[in-house]
Order: C-alpha cells, then structure tokens, then sequence
C-alpha cells in the first residue's frame, strides 16, 4: 500500500520522501503443497530404509533379490508419482530430482543417472518439438487447421472427431511423438477460432487430452507407431522361434486401435462436453482466414519437404535391410538442423522452445532406466506375475495386460515390454496360454498409458497446451484406462480367437 506524506525539512536531513512503501504482507503458507512435498519424500525414505523385502522367485525357481539400490528406485518411484500427480513442482523440476537423488543416494552412478537426460529418445522429442514449431511459425498448422474445419463443420463433437482420425491416421506411418509434435499447432490454431488460447475451457481439455489418447491408440496399429512393438515382436521370436509379419501385426491390431479411437471420443464428449454445441459461422470464418493466407510461402513448402523426407526416411528402416542400423533421432535432428540453415528457424526460436516438456521426458528415461539397471522393475514383474500361476488363462492374460498398462505408465513402454514378456511367456505354458495372445495383449496396454504425463510423449506435448493440469490428466485416465482394459478382454476373449489368433495350447 503507497500512503502520500508531506515533506518536512529537518537541519541538514533530506526531505521525507513523498511515499512510503509499506512492507508487503507475507505469502500465505500452502499447508496442501507442503503436505504433498513431504509425502512424496516420506515414501522414499520409509522404502530406502525398510528391512529387506523377500526374493521374487519364477517358474523355473530362480530367485530374484531386491537390492538397497532396487529398493532406493522403487522409493523414487513412488516419490516422483506423487510430485507429478500433484504437480507441486513445475513437471520438468520434478524430473531433475529423479537424477539429483539417483546421484546423492547412490542409486546409479551419477554419470549414468543424468546421461538418460540427453538420450537419444530424449533427442527424438526435441525434434518432433522442433518440427511442430516450425509448421506453426510458417503457417503450415493453420493452413492444415482450416482446411480441416472446411470439412468437418462447425460440430465441436464432430471436431473433436475430426482431429482424433487425423491423429490417428498420421500414426500409421510416422511415430506417435512425432504425430503429436505436429498436430499440436494445428489443435492450437483450432482452439483460437473457440476460445482464447491461453484460456483453459472443457473443449480445450477434451481436445487436447484425447489427441494424447489418440495418439496412443493409433500407434499400436502398425510397426511405424512406435518402436515397442519391434522390440516385442524380437522378443517373441528369441523366445518361441515365430517371426510377427508387419501386416499380421497390424491385422490384429487395427480394429483394436481403431475401436479405442471411438471408445476416446465418446469418452472426451462425456468427460469434456463442450461448452458450445457449434461455433456458429467457423466454416465461412475458415475459409476466410484459408484464403487470407494466400499461397503457400518458401519458408512452407521447405518444411513439408524437409519433415516429408525425414517421415521416408524414419519408417524405410522398417522395410530396407541398408536403413535399419539408421539413428532415428539423428534422422529427425538432420531436419532441425535444416530449418536452422535455411533461416526458416532463428535463435529466438530455439530458445522458445518447451524444455520443461524436454525435462519431463529426460527425467522418465532415467527413472525408468533406474528401476531396470537396478533389478528393481524385474522383481515387481516376476511378484506380480507368479500371482496367475494358478490361475484360469483369460485372468492370466489380462494380469499381464494390467500390469504392463501400470508399469507403462511410469517407465518406457519398450522397457515395459521387455521387463514383462519374458517373463509372461516362461510362465504361459505352466496354464496353457497361447503366446501370441500375450504378445497382442501386452503391446496394447504398452502404447496406451493414459494415467500419467510421462507414459509418452504426446501426454506431455498436450500438457504444453496449458488447457488442464496433470491432476485431472490423471483423473481422466482412469476411466480411460478401464475402458482400454474391457475392449482388450472383448477382444482376448471373443475377437480375436474368431479372427484366427490362438489363445490356448494343450498342455
């Protein structure tokens, strides 16, 4: 508060000033976020220093012992899941603790811990960040936009539709990172033909959020989507000597991931109903801005061609024997390094670009790197799993499809495959299950970790909206996730054993 006072000359003083600054009233405490800064820190203390947990033993009666660093990860484990979840800290600061308390507890070694930060995959987001900057600052996002409102209408249920198909349909020949690298601008130059961008509204949420849904949903259709399944279908083939083809694959897996398309928009329609029915009038405003735009700039037709080669490039790994040794972070980092050269991108750029998003995804490469190297992710598995050794082959499947759906969430779908599978597929011929069932159910719930922002990277590229926070991300996962589970039980069940997929084997 600034009170006026008159100046009075005192001997040889200066003059009182004209104002004075009263002291500013204290910041109230927020009991609620210290509470859940506290709560995170108990569990990893209460977990650092229990008494020694019990071997997990498997099938073939090995034991597997949790060690002090196996049990320091699990308790970073529960310590970061609260701090997200709550997000008591910016997501990306969260994420440097992952590293901080790997090196002062002696989880792993310091280098190791903080190394994951720049990995290749974290390497891989940058530049699907980096492209989607690029098509918003040359235009291409709201010439995509338009086009699309053209056709869609001015339904904001059919919009969300539209943008969801579009999604997905882009996942099946790039990376899901990528996809939502890309879409993202585009949604965003959608939401500011509803409503003010920075301005959060159920529309923005369920458009945003079931992008991310999306996203996951279309990755798991083909062998492009994502590299878990590569590295599941090479599990498989160690372990039972079958190769997985490209289009069984996606034979399995289309109508799943294109079912759990519409499972996600019903869901966002009921979860996220927009505010407005329609926008009146958004089909003649489209076209108005499309043709505002005018022709498409140098600066656009460079980043098509550019993003187009890198995308050829990317998904001929999977079919040219010469490409498959091919980086594919190196590949999409080549594009950013063009947009630089050719000044389509500038310095100001770079240094707007979302590193907490960055942060965010470094930090689940290192703990769920953590919880790997350490033994600890294995123990879980084989606890979990030797549950369902008795049990009946269908609640054998779908204990292995939870528990991947969990671990997923947390840690790398591919580290959530290759913790799992092995182990599942030691115990399967103990109950008679088929393997195929098990490879088909555990690659569904690993590209869909709808709990959390750091399960993949299109949660956290939506999360950049500013449209919801990762609590309600969380919240709206749940039912998401029990949607994704009662799908797949339909289809381990009923549809797929009519499609031809073997579910059972004589024992």
């Amino acid at each position: 508060m600034v009170e006026p006072v008159e100046q009075v000359a005192q001997g040889g003083l200066p003059p009182m000033p004209e104002t004075i600054e009263l002291a500013k009233p204290l910041r109230p405490v927020n009991w609620k976020r210290w509470l859940l800064l506290s709560l995170g820190i108990a569990l990893f203390v209460a977990i650092y220093f229990a008494p020694g947990f019990p071997d997990a033993v498997d099938p073939k009666g090995e034991h597997f012992v949790l060690t002090r660093e196996g049990k320091a990860a699990i308790g970073l484990f529960l310590l970061v899941g609260v701090w997200w979840v709550s997000e008591v800290l910016p997501i990306g600061v969260t994420a440097i603790a992952i590293g901080v308390v790997q090196a002062l507890f002696l989880i792993r070694k310091p280098d190791v811990a903080f190394q994951d930060f720049m990995g290749s995959s974290v390497w891989f987001i940058i530049g699907s960040l980096v492209i989607g900057m690029t098509f918003s600052k040359t235009g291409l996002t709201k010439r995509m936009a338009y086009k699309m409102l053209g056709i869609v209408g001015e339904k904001t249920s059919m919009i969300y539709l539209g943008c969801f198909s579009m999604t997905v349909a882009m996942t099946l020949i790039m990376a899901h990172t990528a996809v939502a690298a890309a879409v993202f601008p585009l949604l965003m130059a959608i939401y500011s033909l509803y409503e003010d961008p920075e301005k959060p509204s159920k529309f923005g949420k369920g458009l945003f959020i079931g992008m991310a849904y999306s996203a996951a949903a279309g990755s798991v259709i083909t062998l492009l989507g994502a590299a878990r399944g590569a590295v599941a279908i090479a599990f498989f083939k160690e372990m039972v000597g079958r190769e997985i083809s490209f289009f069984e694959l996606t034979r399995y897996m289309a109508p799943l991931g294109l079912t759990m398309l519409l499972a996600v928009w019903l869901l966002m329609l009921v979860m996220f109903k927009p505010e407005r029915a329609t926008i009146p009038g958004l089909r003649d405003r489209a076209k108005l801005l499309a043709d505002r735009l005018g022709p498409m700039s140098r600066d656009e037709k460079l980043a098509i061609a550019i993003t187009v080669a890198a995308v050829l490039v990317m998904s001929a790994s999977s079919f040219v024997p010469a490409l498959a040794n091919v980086n594919k972070s190196a590949v999409i980092l080549v594009s950013t390094l063009l947009f630089f050269i050719l000044e389509i991108l500038t310095i100001k750029d770079l240094e707007d670009l979302p590193w907490n998003i960055a942060l965010l995804f470094g930090g689940a490469m290192s703990i769920g790197y953590c919880l790997w190297q350490t033994g600890a992710a294995k123990w879980i598995a084989v606890h979990w799993l030797s549950l369902f050794q008795g049990s009946h082959w269908f609640v054998f499947v779908m204990g292995i499809a939870f528990f991947v759906l969990v671990m997923t969430n947390f840690i790398m779908n591919v580290a959530a495959i290759a913790i799992s599978l092995p182990v599942a597929l030691v115990i399967a011929p103990y109950l008679g299950v088929a393997p195929e069932v098990i490879l088909f159910a555990s690659l569904a719930t690993a590209g869909m970790p709808f709990v959390l922002l750091v399960g993949a990277a299109p949660n956290a590229i939506a999360y950049g909206s500013k449209q919801f926070k990762s609590g309600e991300f969380f919240l709206a996962g749940l039912p998401a996730s029990v949607i994704l589970l009662v799908v797949l039980g339909i289809f381990v069940k009923v549809i797929w054993p009519l499609m031809g997929m073997p579910v059972t084997i004589a024992r």
